[in-house]
Parts: C-alpha cells; sequence; structure tokens
C-alpha cells in the first residue's frame, strides 16, 4: 500500500447513545469498501447515557474495535489524544460520533498518502449547515488564516495525519481547536499536506456540541494559547521525523542536488 499500511479512526463520544453504533459501523463498512486494513477507537468521553454499554458492545462484536472510556468528560481533543496513543495504525483520523461524517468521504483519499503526510478535507456542501454555522466557520477561517500565515480552506475536519509526525507534538487544546492547533503546528514545521473536498450529511440524532457556550470558549482560549505560542514564545519545532513522507523527499532532493 505505498506510504502506509494501516489507519486507526477515532470516534469520540459524548452521550451519543442513539448515532455511535452506526458511526462504527459507517467505518467498518467504508474499510470493506475500499479494501483498507483500518481500526476504530471509540473513546467515551464521560457519557452519562448508554455511550459506554454500546461502545462495549461494539468491541464484542468486532475485532477491529477498541474503546477507552474516561470517567469525566474531558473533552473532544483529549479524547482524540487518548485515541492516538492506543491506535495501532500508521494512519490516524477521527469521525465525530453524531454521523455528519461519511467516513467514506475522507478514507477513499487515503492513497494520497503516498504523496504527503497530512490529508485536509474542506466541506463543498456547505448548504446542509445552517446560515449562523456558515458565517461563523467563514469568520474562524479568516481569522486563523490571517493570525498564523495559513492558506487553508477548513481546519476542523476530519483530517488524516500519519502518525509519526504527531509524536513530538504537545497538543495543549482539550476541546475544538485541537484540530486547528495540530495543523498549525506540523504545517508550520514543514509537513507535506493536500487539501480534498468531501461532503457532510446531517446528524442521525441530537444536536451538535460544537457549538455550545462552553466549546466555544475552549476554542478562544486554545486561539489565544496557540497565539501566545507562536508569537511570544516563539516556540518552533522545525524538525521533520525521518519516518515521514517529508523527510524522504526532502533526502531525495538533497541526494539528487548533490549529484549534479
Amino acid at each position: 500500500m505505498g506510504s502506509y499500511n494501516s489507519i486507526s479512526v477515532i470516534i469520540p463520544a459524548l452521550n451519543e447513545e442513539e448515532n455511535i453504533e452506526n458511526s462504527v459501523e459507517n467505518v467498518l463498512e467504508s474499510f470493506r469498501k475500499l479494501q483498507i486494513n483500518g481500526e476504530v477507537v471509540i473513546v467515551n468521553d464521560g457519557s452519562t447515557d448508554n455511550t459506554e454499554n454500546i461502545a462495549d458492545r461494539c468491541v464484542e462484536k468486532y475485532p477491529n474495535v477498541q474503546s477507552i472510556n474516561h470517567i469525566k468528560p474531558q473533552g473532544v481533543g483529549k479524547a482524540y489524544w487518548d485515541g492516538l496513543k492506543a491506535s495501532k495504525g500508521e494512519c490516524v483520523t477521527w469521525v465525530p460520533a453524531d454521523g455528519e461524517n461519511d467516513a467514506f468521504e475522507i478514507l477513499r483519499y487515503l492513497p494520497l498518502m503516498n504523496q504527503v503526510d497530512i490529508i485536509i478535507p474542506y466541506v463543498y456542501n456547505k448548504e446542509t449547515r445552517s446560515w449562523n454555522r456558515r458565517l461563523l466557520s467563514k469568520v474562524y477561517k479568516a481569522i486563523i488564516n490571517l493570525s498564523f500565515g495559513m492558506i487553508l480552506n477548513y481546519m476542523n475536519g476530519t483530517v488524516i495525519f500519519r502518525k509519526s509526525i504527531l509524536k513530538d507534538v504537545k497538543l495543549k487544546s482539550g476541546g475544538f481547536f485541537f484540530q486547528t492547533e495540530l495543523l498549525i503546528k506540523t504545517i508550520k514545521q514543514g509537513y507535506l499536506y493536500a487539501e480534498v473536498p468531501y461532503a457532510l450529511s446531517l446528524r442521525d440524532s441530537g444536536q451538535s456540541k460544537a457549538l455550545s457556550f462552553k466549546s466555544l470558549c475552549k476554542v478562544m482560549f486554545g486561539y489565544i494559547g496557540m497565539f501566545f505560542s507562536v508569537y511570544l514564545y516563539n516556540s518552533k519545532n522545525t524538525d521533520i521525523h525521518s519516518d515521514s513522507l517529508t523527510w524522504k523527499r526532502k533526502a531525495l532532493l538533497s541526494q539528487k542536488a548533490s549529484s549534479t
């Protein structure tokens, strides 16, 4: 399979008893359709409903599903990071447990990992979201791109990372800013990435937690912390991991240059 052999899909879940099993089965079905060697890592983030029991049932039912349980909610960023630590795949991505993201939409781009270390999806059917959600996304994108010198179309999607490039990243954001933080840090290190279009679906059930007051406050504090880290403390890591495709390409170019 070239520069990748397997992928782990992390599913953070907080009170998603109505959606979690369908989300797991969607990922597994995508594995089968695309003939992918993959696993699912469910992270129950302190749910007070039946999410934990349903996750345990999925583990018993499917051999390539594992679960982690948080006693209390710790945030989607912490859930992602704990899932990452437990994952076995060479590549890693995540999907929300609410059914809004069809895993097939991002996993079909996995062969691009032969050329890059990061695959960043952007939504092309934005009309599936409310006007205020679209406006908030547009403002958020403008602020992040202007603040950190980025040119990304979307930052909070189901990004695929080569797991090795995240080994030295110190994730500080526990909330929904975590994905933006990972992208800022890895792209500023110089890792190669590709942006790809993907389609959103409507939630299977319930309401999104991304727009809650608590979540938005965490995003704001994550942004402030990232701004201070980049510009005031100048904490910049420019080392490229030797397992990355970026490092291999640079080594190849250097070898060609020295031989001419």
